[in-house]
């Protein structure tokens, strides 16, 4: 008897399998996709290994159903690097495996709802008015997905749903999900080898009694080369096609079409530079550990500032990467900026670059993805999920903008971070982490200095000269103006005097200018005068933000929108009002201020999918718009070397957040976009307005110092004990009911102090529970526990954690 260690599609224990026996008939590897039976269903499952003994009697152990995929999806090092995965983020093997799945690869069983066939007159029966709204929605609607029904009419209907199925008023029926893509083939025909003689003596004998068909197959037979079979059928009939196929004349051929996103775009090769010293270095750190798979360290990190050539260091890496006969990953933090990083690599590697995000089609990722597998790429360039791409002979993978929080999935199962999957991927394949950030995540610039990371220092920004030579550029000049003293001089418009003057000269002199909010829409809130009542979105504890050019209220969590009301919900008064701003009244002030400006706005409300973020890229690159407004997408990475200016409209944002990566994630945000300013021939002026002149993060912002700003920072981190000097896991669990929520957060948090003093962990603490911001998220009220110390999995494996809690290793934000 055989026997596979099958990870199942459903709720586990970390790093858990199930074993099941082999039918002689079926062939069967590690990494191939299994259909399993699991308690009464029918589960898609993935195969870890192959095992001469079972974990349970022979009479327990069921038969796997059928194997689903042609070949193994996942090869021995993904296998392994799903089991760290698993381990690390405590999550189900599968789920943690998912991610390494072919696109639509995943077939989940989904739970519809009918009415019962017991039931004869659904208008008869004594129910709750609530049980009643979901009877008709069923009725109305056919088969019913259940999650589908809740978004409709609401988290209570769960249990009306459970009332009804105990009933027999409703059925369950599971169905299995169909994939998201599928391979696409074209057919084509062509004339039969071996079947012109047949095909004359037939033309000459009955032709004439068959036009159509005589016409088609003369000019297949003369031409000697195959048509299209719909472009055939369009033109001469399906019927006459399907006669010539009845008549052996013809053949049809299938091939696969591969849908490339690259397919038709030519990328210029860029000119080569010749590296600095301090470059030359970075990748002679790289290529050493390259050769040598027993190197330590494997990841280095690149602390340079904005402009110092970075991205020419990643060139030179992976093209020494590929000498070498290995595959290279390349992340960028946001699909935004993906335009411009494939067009570096498709240009210096031309046919060698596939692209994996989530902006292409499901048939472009699934094809991708095989395309890669097969090996007929050696470069990959994608966003956070590429990390996982199916490449077999890993060499370097490099995540650009390091610090970026993007690179987190904090919303499901598994909650990785890519950079630590890079490394994870690094110990098993022997390949190199190259990270790189002109304001790195102070926990990796603390394992720099400390030598877990090479660090190397780039303090210079380079710029080519007129001869082409590379030169030293000067950063630009930043201007820190507090908007306290513009208020108490009578100044209330959004813009400072002094940047208003500078966005005039900069406008008069025929550059270009970035003016950056990271708020969208038009106005932050709405008020009433009279009351104070603001209005909130009814599934989330957030104000509604105001778009004026859809006229609506919007909330920028759930999506949630409505219409502005004339009165105050709350006291009928004609007093409602519109605080705060937004990228869209930026844009507006600009355009009234600066009527000759060509204004482009580039938000996730202007911009939604890849093909406009390289519209807003061409427009803006072209010159043909002279201010570009944007939020946190125009600050990262950006190389814009005809903007001179740009403006900081509030650089307070996020400070207030009750986070206590705040004050990073407002350095590095403020870091990142004043490097936008001056990549070109022309210095570069920044301008930041704040209400906070002092405050340490915009301060050494203002002054691009890295150094000092991680000297405060970590002297705050070591005084409250956060990371890096301690490790998080946060527990989060959310109900529709707040009280209920709430007690079971409080049980849970006694659980974990009860048994933190009986195993004596004094080096863990336990925080809270507490709402954390924002305390109620599309209708769920949510509380937090926080586990912190040197290492909080201690404690946190020896409680039984309730279903509907969610774990989150390592989280990057508290909120």
């Amino acid at each position: 008897m055989r026997y596979a260690e099958v990870a199942v599609d459903v709720s586990t224990g970390h790093s858990q399998t199930f074993s099941y026996s082999i039918p002689e008939s079926m062939e069967l590897a590690p990494g191939h996709l299994v259909r399993v039976p699991f308690g009464p269903r029918m589960l898609q499952g993935i195969v870890f290994s192959l095992s001469p003994t079972s974990q349970v009697s022979d009479d327990q152990t069921r038969p796997v159903l059928e194997v689903t995929s042609p070949v193994p999806a996942l090869d021995s090092l993904h296998l392994s690097l799903a089991r760290w995965v698993s381990d690390h983020y405590v999550c189900s093997l599968f789920e943690a495996a998912a991610p390494m799945l072919p696109p639509g690869g995943r077939r989940r069983p989904r739970t519809y709802l009918t009415i019962s066939p017991e039931v004869e007159d659904t208008k008869s029966l004594s129910v709750t008015g609530a049980q009643r709204r979901v009877i008709d929605e069923v009725e109305r609607r056919g088969p019913t997905e259940i999650d589908s029904l809740v978004s409709r009419l609401g988290e209570w209907a769960r249990s009306s749903v459970g009332s009804l199925v105990n009933r027999r008023v409703l059925a369950r029926q599971i169905r299995t999900t169909k994939p998201a893509a599928q391979a696409r083939f074209v057919e084509s025909i062509r004339v039969r080898k071996g079947a012109k003689e047949e095909i004359f003596r037939w033309l000459f004998a009955e032709g004439r009694r068959a036009p159509r068909q005589s016409e088609l197959i003369t000019l297949l037979a003369e031409s000697d080369e195959s048509i299209g079979a719909v472009e055939a059928r369009r033109e001469f009939g399906g019927s006459v096609v399907s006669a010539l196929i009845k008549k052996r004349f013809v053949e049809v051929d299938r091939a696969q079409v591969l849908r490339d996103p690259l397919e038709g775009r030519v990328f210029e090769p860029g000119e080569r530079v010749t590296l600095t010293e301090g470059q030359r270095a970075v990748v002679s750190d790289v290529v050493r550990s390259l050769r040598d798979t027993e190197r330590l360290p494997r990841t280095f990190l690149v602390q340079g500032v904005t402009g110092s050539g970075k991205t020419e260091i990643y060139l030179a890496a992976v093209e020494e990467c590929l000498r070498l006969g290995r595959q290279a990953i390349v992340m960028v933090p946001e699909i935004a900026l993906t335009p411009q990083t494939i067009e570096r690599f498709a240009g210096r590697f031309p046919g060698k670059v596939a692209v994996l995000h989530s902006g292409l089609t499901a048939g472009q990722r699934l094809d991708q993805w095989w395309a890669i597998k097969a090996g007929e790429y050696s470069v990959v360039v994608g966003s956070r999920s590429a990390v996982f791409a199916p490449v077999s002979k890993p060499g370097l993978v490099v995540l650009d903008e390091e610090h970026e929080w993007t690179y987190k999935q904090h919303d499901a199962q598994p909650r990785y971070h890519a950079r630590d999957v890079a490394m994870a991927l690094g110990r098993l394949a022997g390949s190199v982490t190259l990270l790189g950030s002109a304001s790195p995540d102070v926990g990796s610039y603390f394992r720099g200095r400390r030598k877990r990371y090479g660090l190397h220092l780039l303090p210079d920004r380079l710029r080519r000269d007129a001869d082409g030579a590379t030169a030293i550029a000067s950063l630009p000049t930043v201007e820190v103006v507090d908007m306290r003293t513009e208020l108490r001089e009578g100044n209330a418009d959004i813009f400072s005097r002094r940047l208003r003057a500078s966005l005039e000269s900069c406008l008069d002199s025929g550059k270009q200018a970035i003016m950056f909010l990271n708020r969208r829409g038009t106005a932050s809130q709405m008020q009433c005068r009279s009351c104070g009542h603001s209005l909130s979105c009814g599934g989330c504890d957030v104000p509604l933000t105001y778009h004026r050019a859809a006229q609506r209220l919007m909330c920028h969590y759930c999506g949630r929108k409505r219409r502005v009301p004339d009165s105050c919900p709350e006291c009928l008064a004609y007093r409602l009002s519109f605080y705060g701003i937004g990228t869209q009244s930026v844009a507006r002030h600009v355009e009234e201020q600066f009527p000759q400006a060509r204004v482009i706005r580039w938000d996730r409300d202007a911009t939604r999918y890849p093909r406009e973020y390289e519209e807003v890229l061409a427009t803006f690159r072209n010159r043909e718009a002279d201010v570009l407004v944007g939020t946190q997408m125009i600050a990262k990475g950006l190389h814009l070397p005809g903007v001179t200016l740009v403006g900081v409209v509030l650089a307070d944002i996020g400070l207030t957040i009750p986070d206590y990566r705040s004050g990073e994630r407002t350095f590095q945000l403020l870091c990142q976009v004043a490097g936008r300013a001056g990549r070109g021939s022309d210095p570069g002026n920044v301008v930041f307005q704040t209400y906070q002149p002092d405050n340490y993060a915009i301060r050494a912002a203002a002054a691009q110092d890295y150094q000092g700003f991680y000297m405060a920072e970590m002297q705050r981190r070591h005084e409250h004990g956060n990371p890096p000097y301690s490790r998080l896991i946060r527990l989060l669990h959310s109900h529709t009911n707040n009280a209920v929520c709430e007690s079971r957060a409080i049980e849970l948090a006694e659980s974990l102090r009860a048994a933190q003093r009986d195993a004596d962990l004094t080096n863990v603490e336990v925080l809270g529970p507490t709402p954390p911001y924002p305390p109620r998220l599309r209708g769920r009220y949510r509380w937090h526990i926080v586990l912190r110390g040197r290492k909080p999995r201690e404690l946190f494996e020896r409680v039984d954690i309730p279903q509907g809690w969610a774990a989150d290793v390592d989280p990057v934000a508290l909120t």
